[in-house]
């Protein structure tokens, strides 16, 4: 018989449940007399769940933005995934109605997903209040418009503009700071001018001093260069690089033109609510010692297993409703239906 196990009066029937609570930790009634219990003094450990984009300045995961008018439902963003890491300066691309609007006003704190999630600066944006989102758009992000009239006041000099964030947000010293931010953008003699005396792309630089303000931890802007020329366009795009690695400020850039692209190292292509390619660039030294930019085009991979194909691959290869795949040893074969059972052979 067990040490302090209680008598029964007969050993071989089994244990009540009162007797196997009195019985010490580690042994239970046996046919075969005292077995150790392996779990008994075992302890679990919670682990913290990893998810998708943790560590990400910004993570977008199944992100879906869905607007309701009158009788229709009108799907913006239909399961997008992003991520963002800290100091990336990052352009987002797309035709009129592609949903990257949508993404802009998600992450600038300005509407919410429908569903999935949304984190910038580990702020999960689904689960804010509106004083919450507020006091989010005051401190986490600046904003960058295209209009000079959603960027500054017209009744108010430059350094007034910029000091004007600080003052909603209850901040010291903001003569001195703006002042500072004037200078970093190259206008510390236009301080004082009001923003009808100031040029297109002078009204930009100060629009993104006022974007930094409140150090924000990301700047979103909205085709900030739309209502520019070519060469001031390059100038406010040569500051957006400057002030990235300066101050290490996550910048995302949304826009239709092609040429922003090229400012940028990454470049993410938004078609129907979804990430579709990115572009990556990188600089390499030739031979001959030049520096040369080198651009590479990549089908984004969603969490589910889905990738849009190039417009252009599509239309190329006539594909429609269905496609043949094959598992290669080091890539994926991809060939049109077409009733031939053999055609992936030949094509091989």
């Amino acid at each position: 018989m067990m040490p302090n196990q209680p008598n029964r009066p007969n050993p071989d029937e089994p244990a009540t449940i009162e007797e196997i609570e009195v019985m010490p930790a580690g042994h239970a009634p046996s046919d075969s007399g005292t077995r150790s219990d392996p779990l008994a003094r075992a302890a679990l450990e919670s682990r913290p769940k990893v998810r998708y984009g943790d560590g990400a300045v910004i993570a977008c995961d199944g992100l879906v933005r869905i607007y309701k008018l009158a009788d229709l439902e009108v799907v913006a963003l239909q399961g997008l995934d992003l991520v963002v890491e800290g100091g990336e300066m990052i352009a987002i691309v797309g035709a009129s109605g592609s949903g990257k609007s949508t993404l802009l006003a998600i992450l600038g704190g300005m509407d919410v997903p429908s569903a999935g999630r949304a984190v910038v600066a580990g702020y999960d944006l689904g689960r804010m209040s509106n004083t919450e989102r507020t006091r989010f758009r005051r401190r986490v992000v600046g904003f960058v418009w295209q209009q000079t009239g959603r960027n500054l006041l017209p009744y108010l000099s430059a350094a007034e503009n910029v000091e004007l964030p600080m003052i909603l947000d209850g901040r010291d010293d903001r003569r001195r700071r703006a002042l500072e931010l004037l200078d970093l953008v190259g206008l510390a003699d236009r301080a004082s001018h009001t923003p009808d005396r100031l040029s297109g792309g002078e009204q930009q630089r100060v629009a993104i001093a006022v974007a930094l303000a409140n150090d924000p931890s990301v700047v979103l802007a909205d085709e900030p260069t739309g209502e520019l020329d070519s060469a001031t366009s390059a100038d406010v795009f040569g500051l957006l690089r400057g002030i990235n690695k300066a101050l290490g400020t996550t910048i995302i850039i949304v826009t239709h033109d092609a040429f922003v692209s090229e400012q940028v190292q990454r470049t993410v292509a938004i078609r129907d609510g979804r990430t579709s390619t990115e572009t990556v660039r990188r600089t390499e030294i030739s031979h001959e010692g030049h520096h040369r930019v080198i651009s590479e085009e990549y089908a984004v991979l969603d969490r589910a297993g889905r990738l849009q194909l190039p417009r252009a691959h599509v239309e190329s290869l006539e594909l429609r409703n269905r496609v043949r795949l094959r598992l290669e040893d080091d890539h994926v074969g991809i060939w049109p239906d077409r009733g031939d059972a053999d055609a992936p052979e030949e094509k091989r």
